[in-house]
């Protein structure tokens, strides 16, 4: 996944009702109990890649998926309790007000990492680093995921332009299905491996699914 930079946007939303789905993104007999079900999705274009905010349910509890898919179809995925969703919604808001006060990208002034402005958030055996980054694409939010013993990392980038944007994505989800996690236990993290994401047609219903698209200008 290459990380991409920032670049004006404005944003238009669209809302529609439609039907449940598995995992798998396959539709499921309403007479049978799936194993894990959606309950509402948002998406967001922002610059060249979407955004999907996904809110599932299991018998553990409630958590949100969040996919990010390039404009080479690559898709990259973390998961969040939803209480961990609140906290990174918090951080959002301080990591937009701390992007917002900098200057012009200045490619002489430019940690050696470049790392601007970083956090880190903790959830059982989860750990969550958040990193404002700049390179020569511009400013991003490197928001990674990884066990706290070792193991694999799963990672999204997203372009400072949208974090508002995403921010305000995720409060209206958690306004809707609260931060309570009913005991939610995370997916296993796998060795995850970037891959085309193939064209497919969906029905759902009882979820609310929800379009934001950020465009340039």
């Amino acid at each position: 996944m290459s990380d991409i930079g920032s670049g004006d946007e404005g944003i238009s939303s669209q809302k529609y009702h439609g039907q449940g789905m598995d995992a798998g993104g396959n539709n499921f007999d309403s007479g049978q109990q799936p194993q894990e079900q959606e309950l509402a999705t948002k998406m967001l274009q922002i610059q060249s890649k979407r955004f999907y905010l996904d809110v599932k349910q299991n018998r553990r509890g409630r958590f949100i998926k969040v996919a990010e898919i390039g404009a080479d179809g690559r898709r990259s995925q973390i998961f969040l309790a939803m209480s961990t969703a609140a906290e990174f919604r918090d951080h959002l808001s301080s990591f937009s007000d701390f992007y917002s006060s900098l200057g012009p990208p200045n490619p002489d002034n430019v940690p050696d990492d470049g790392k601007l402005k970083s956090e880190m958030m903790l959830k059982d055996n989860r750990r969550y680093y958040l990193d404002l980054k700049e390179n020569s694409r511009g400013r991003f939010l490197r928001v990674s995921q990884t066990i706290t013993r070792g193991g694999p990392r799963s990672q999204v980038a997203l372009p400072a332009q949208g974090m508002i944007e995403f921010r305000d994505a995720l409060t209206d989800l958690l306004d809707d299905f609260g931060t309570d996690d009913g005991g939610y236990v995370p997916p296993p993290l796998t060795h995850h491996r970037s891959t085309p994401c193939t064209t497919a047609q969906h029905y759902y219903a009882p979820s609310i699914i929800s379009y934001i698209t950020t465009t340039s200008t």
